[in-house]
């Protein structure tokens, strides 16, 4: 290949912006990244942003390493055969690798009324509205959050402490990664704040209506304000392009982050799916997933052979308003270990690592190839051979 190496990145997220910075290691590869917007989003704090704590927004001047392009639209179909991606404003951008950083949202709620009464908070633009609608809401109206994972917990904390009168509807357990000690410290945090906590059987939503929501042990909640925070869903341009995808719609790949259906095509973050067996959606997953995928770009380029992607998780934190969290420690194998950080320490490590997912990508685009992550090298193998089988590989199209 001679001449300048293109790299179109479809995605401005965690895992976008870390493999756009790391692919600038090469002089002569020529990196754009597709994002429609102009702003970089740090997830972690949008219930900061519907709380009125923090603006979860960062310039992507701040983030970006020097000479990657920014094109602030959308892409509306890969064509793998002709190496191109069509922009939902006409144009088109022509690719020697691709990758497929497009990141997640709310899935589409299946509850009757809640596409229509409930508010989502996975993007800048959702947890914008749901402020705007707080705001215009009085501060003794019943607001309820339906979902009991760290989204649905952060929330109703952030809220709760701003004074508004919270229910958290679990639909199960509260905090369903949180080691028992752990969450019994959860509980106390959200009880101190004044968050009603309904967890258990039967209590899954089964509709939403403008001013309630009803539970599946036959109790209907007040609620004049219903936050949605369940669910997992994935733009579905990879399935419109002709790309094969998971269940959820994410990009099935190799072990190396390889699209099964060409070489050329490399996925990071929540949208990948490696050996159909993918990581558990966090910040920190899509950071060393875009690393990785970046990594395969560049020794494909070099005429290597890419190495299977080896990533562990050490923890996992919850923040509880502005004054408490919770650091769980976990197992390489990403489960929970009775050893946390509660109270104040919790929170400084909480916030450490909010600040830390920024500053890893503002390292990267000083220092390409500096990101480092730890593995362990048992883990994942292990879950592949769970599963049935040797990790799949992908097809080798030139």
């Amino acid at each position: 290949m001679s001449g300048n190496i293109d790299v179109v990145v479809i995605g401005g997220g965690y895992a976008g912006v870390m493999a756009a910075n790391r692919l600038t290691q090469r002089d002569d590869v020529r990196v754009t990244v597709v994002n429609p917007r102009q702003v970089f989003v740090p997830r972690l704090r949008l219930h900061q942003l519907v709380g009125g704590t923090h603006d979860a927004v960062v310039d992507y001047q701040d983030v970006l390493a020097e000479g990657v392009r920014l094109v602030a639209d959308s892409v509306t179909r890969i064509d793998a055969a002709d190496r191109s991606v069509t922009l939902a404003d006409g144009g088109s951008l022509r690719y020697d690798y691709l990758v497929y950083a497009v990141g997640s949202g709310s899935a589409g709620p299946r509850v009757p009324g809640a596409a229509e009464f409930a508010y989502p908070v996975a993007t800048l633009e959702a947890a914008q509205r749901l402020r705007s609608v707080l705001f215009d809401t009085p501060m003794t109206a019943p607001v309820t959050v339906v979902g009991g994972g760290p989204t649905g917990i952060e929330t109703a904390a952030e809220l709760a402490e701003r004074g508004r009168a919270v229910t958290l509807v679990c639909g199960g357990v509260l905090g369903p990664y949180l080691h028992p000690k752990a969450r019994r410290t959860a509980r106390k945090y959200l009880a101190r704040l004044g968050v009603t906590v309904i967890e258990g059987p039967g209590t899954a939503v089964t509709a939403v209506t403008r001013d309630a929501v009803e539970l599946g042990d036959g109790r209907r909640q007040a609620s004049q304000v219903t936050i949605w925070t369940v669910g997992f869903g994935v733009p579905d341009l990879a399935n419109r392009s002709g790309l094969r995808t998971d269940t959820a719609g994410r990009l099935l790949t190799d072990e190396t982050l390889t699209s099964l259906d060409d070489e050329r095509i490399v996925a990071a973050g929540d949208s990948s799916a490696p050996s159909d067996l993918p990581f558990r959606m966090s910040a920190y997953a899509a950071g060393c997933l875009g690393a990785h995928a970046a990594d395969t770009v560049l020794r494909r380029i070099a005429g290597e052979q890419p190495a299977p992607i080896d990533l562990s998780f050490p923890a996992m934190c919850i923040s509880f308003g502005r004054n408490a969290g919770i650091f769980q420690l976990g197992r390489k194998d990403d489960t929970a270990l009775p050893l946390y950080f509660p109270g104040f320490a919790g929170k400084k490590l909480k916030e450490f690592a909010c600040e830390a997912s920024v500053k890893h990508l503002v390292t990267e685009a000083r220092k390409p190839g500096s990101h480092h992550w730890p593995k362990d090298g048992k883990h994942r193998p292990r879950l592949l051979r769970e599963q049935g089988g040797a990790p799949v590989v992908a097809d080798q199209v030139v």
